[in-house]
């Protein structure tokens, strides 16, 4: 009883200890135990504030036919993760995030609704969390576990990621929507300004990805938007995707209908240091994909903290490289043995080799803007997000 007396003493009195237990708690336990003293909650936030590497949740195994294996992995992995996700990115293959699949039992068997799946995604997230949901004809994904993991290109079957970014000291980022206004040919640039894309000196990164690419004007409303983007001091990457399924923020974006436009994630932040090289059609074979990823690795991010994304054309994958399966994917695993990697196949790609130093001044800079509007190619980008706590688990 003594010794009880003694352990209730020290966790309702003594704060390092308290920290220190709390530390090994995932994020959704610890807010339930912030909820018992005012002690508890105190060191709960302190404890959060030091979690800020990015976390993910992975899904590589079709899931049952009412719901996407997605929902299935973020439903159960949530439970286990140690970051408060503040902007939360997920991509989804198209073929089944949709529906197109259906269980052979008849009471059982129906087509999975995008908007439902979307929102059983949504649901799963913080309120206040940033949400941008994306639906692509190919999934690039590194496993849950380890940085280290070997991503896979997945071109067909079932599979997803949420990429979960807590609250980062030094860096914001922003989602942003612009869809196409059938009644102005002309866009109005002061809405740039708005998503914090203009005027913003810290601005670092602008990952862009483009819907309903084959509606008429499509392309020439992606340029009006690229075009003022495309400064030396920004990378830019993305590519186009079969739609978009959820863009929720504090600011409630409407859904689009049958317009096109372009939604993505802007990354502000001195500390913020990137990268992006292309990998063009006469990328073919084993040494020019290597070849390309020791362009990337010239650039000398930093590995810590640092994420890879992957946009490739649904024409490469194994079909461009004669039936050899996750070429690229390899290709940065052996120059990144430390980096996980994220993207997608889809119907046109967006980027150019942009390396940028660490004062973010653009190498061997030149007057000519680059064009950043491909198809049949790869875009492989870094981002550095800074380094984190140092008992950062």
């Amino acid at each position: 009883m003594e010794s009880a007396a003694k352990g209730a003493y020290v966790l309702a009195n003594l704060a390092e200890v308290v920290e220190r237990v709390l530390g090994f708690l995932p994020t959704k336990a610890l807010l339930r135990a912030a909820c018992v003293c005012r002690l508890w909650r105190e060191c709960a936030r302190r404890t959060l504030r030091t979690r800020q590497r990015i976390a993910w949740v992975s899904a590589l195994e079709p899931g049952p036919a009412e719901n996407h294996a997605l929902v299935r992995a973020l439903a159960r992995e949530l439970e286990k993760v140690h970051v408060l996700p503040q902007t939360v990115l997920y991509i989804a293959d198209a073929e089944t995030f949709s529906g197109h699949e259906e269980c052979h039992e008849q009471k059982k068997a129906r087509k999975r609704n995008s908007k439902e799946t979307a929102l059983a995604l949504e649901k799963l997230l913080p309120k206040r969390c940033q949400v941008l949901g994306l639906v692509t004809p190919g999934i690039v994904v590194t496993p849950m576990g380890s940085s280290s993991n070997q991503p896979q290109e997945i071109e067909e079957g079932e599979a997803g990621f949420a990429l979960l970014f807590p609250k980062i000291d030094g860096v914001k980022i922003h989602t942003f929507h612009f869809s196409k206004d059938v009644k102005n040919r002309v866009f109005d640039e002061s809405k740039f300004a708005e998503a914090g894309l203009k005027n913003n000196p810290d601005l670092r990164v602008v990952l862009l990805f483009g819907y309903n690419s084959w509606k008429t004007g499509a392309t020439r409303f992606l340029h009006q938007i690229v075009n003022p983007l495309n400064e030396k001091s920004i990378i830019l990457a993305g590519g186009q995707v079969e739609s978009f399924t959820s863009l929720t923020s504090e600011n409630h974006h409407a859904q689009p209908g049958d317009a096109c436009g372009v939604v993505g994630l802007a990354f502000s932040g001195a500390q913020i240091q990137s990268a992006t090289v292309l990998l063009d059609q006469d990328v073919t074979d084993e040494r020019t994909a290597e070849a390309a990823m020791q362009r990337l690795k010239a650039a000398n991010i930093p590995e810590h903290n640092t994420i890879g994304f992957m946009f490739a054309c649904v024409g490469r994958g194994y079909r461009h490289y004669k039936t050899k399966r996750n070429m690229e994917a390899d290709a940065f695993r052996k120059f990144f043995p430390n980096v996980p990697l994220f993207g997608f196949f889809g119907h046109g790609e967006i980027g150019c080799d942009r390396i940028v130093t660490g004062n973010f001044v653009l190498r061997e800079c030149n007057d000519i803007k680059d064009d950043l509007l491909h198809g049949y190619t790869t875009v492989m980008t870094l981002i550095h997000l800074g380094s984190t706590k140092a008992n950062q688990a």
